[in-house]
């Protein structure tokens, strides 16, 4: 049962931008929460004053790890804490066995670099290439062999809004033993994950996309047998079971606490703020109403002319090309919504806080750039 539940009316409620303007940018950021700047307010105040609580404010990344924890509903000590979805990757590259990585070559480059940094005596990485703008899962799944130590993918790449076949990928790593990392950034705080169906090897997340967060609050979920595979990128007092900071020899934590990392306060503070607004959603009504609204974007959209680059797995981002990057961009302007222009495409992120207005105000958008 959710505890002091909130619905669509009154999650949307606590975005103060949602009632300025129409925010469609999430897959680059999305507005704060006022729950998240009242808290983080509160910090520099104190902070300031000189009230602060150092001890506290260092405490925040702990009582963090239950709250995510319960949101994905998995047990804490899977959680690595950290400041990146780089980290989280650097942290599982440095742990791996020697063999073969395969990535797409169009992936992020967070989820790409950190496997393309390591030692070519010992790994073979290979990057898969798209084909018609998108890797294919049966490209992937061709690229596996009984030597493939890691496959990583993002859940939802946001240069297209495909969204990957997790059960595909995990059959097929599977079939031969190979690790699978999951960049979940764009997807979770949206999309619902099943730990216990899927069972990912890892998952990495940056909080400050869908999750609300502060940038700087990321986490690795670790499948319980892989725990005892990794070490620390970064050892420090946090690595340690035996918790304190002066001296002794190092031994590592038995969970995947052994991995977290220094932790800046302010971003964990806000952090804690915004899981805990988000355990007030109920997760299924928060990816069926954002499905909803990007499915009706889309087929509006194709009607009008664009068609969107992504097919298959329905996701909550729609990206659609367009000729004309500057009126695209004036109409959007005009009509007070945010998205992210570029020159060839508009990329648009559907999150709980939009609404059918937003739709409809998004598709008026385009079709002022068409009339232009």
């Amino acid at each position: 049962m959710t505890k002091n539940p909130i619905d669509h009316v009154g999650f949307r409620a606590q975005f103060p931008a949602a009632s300025e303007m129409v925010w469609l940018d999430s897959p680059g950021s999305p507005p704060a929460a006022r729950p998240i700047t009242e808290a983080l307010r509160e910090t520099l105040d104190a902070w300031s004053s000189g009230t602060f609580d150092w001890l506290a404010w260092d405490r925040a990344p702990a009582s963090c790890r239950p709250l995510i924890a319960s949101y994905l509903n998995i047990e804490p000590d899977r959680l690595a804490l950290l400041g990146s979805v780089a980290e989280a990757a650097a942290t599982v590259a440095a742990s791996l066995p020697p063999g073969r990585v395969v990535v797409p070559e169009q992936e992020f480059r967070s989820n790409l670099y950190p496997w393309q940094a390591l030692d070519p005596d010992h790994y073979e990485v290979v990057t898969v290439p798209s084909r018609d703008g998108a890797v294919r899962t049966e490209d992937l799944t061709a690229a596996l062999d009984d030597r493939t130590v890691l496959l990583a993918v993002s859940e939802v790449l946001t240069s297209n809004g495909i969204r990957a076949d997790l059960r595909a990928l995990r059959d097929a790593t599977d079939a031969f033993g190979t690790r699978l990392f999951i960049d979940a950034s764009q997807s979770q705080g949206v999309l619902r994950q099943d730990f216990a169906l899927l069972r990912p090897d890892f998952v990495a997340v940056h909080g400050y996309k869908w999750m609300l967060c502060p940038r700087g609050a990321a986490w690795l979920v670790v499948r319980p047998d892989r725990v005892g595979e990794l070490t620390p990128l970064l050892p420090s007092w946090h690595s340690d079971a035996e918790h304190g900071y002066f001296g002794g020899s190092l031994t590592l934590q038995d969970s995947a606490a052994r991995c977290d990392t220094p932790a800046a306060w302010l971003p964990w503070i806000g952090a804690c703020a915004a899981l805990t607004l988000q355990l007030r959603t109920d997760p299924g009504e928060v990816e069926h109403h954002c499905l909803r609204l990007a499915g009706i974007f889309a087929t509006e959209a194709r009607a009008l002319g664009h068609v969107p680059l992504a097919s298959g797995l329905t996701s909550h981002i729609v990206v659609l090309r367009h000729s004309n990057a500057g009126r695209v961009r004036a109409a959007f302007a005009a009509s007070r919504v945010r998205a992210s222009v570029l020159s060839d495409r508009v990329r648009l992120g559907f999150h709980y806080f939009n609404d059918d207005s937003d739709v409809e105000a998004a598709l008026g958008a385009l079709r002022t750039a068409a009339a232009a």
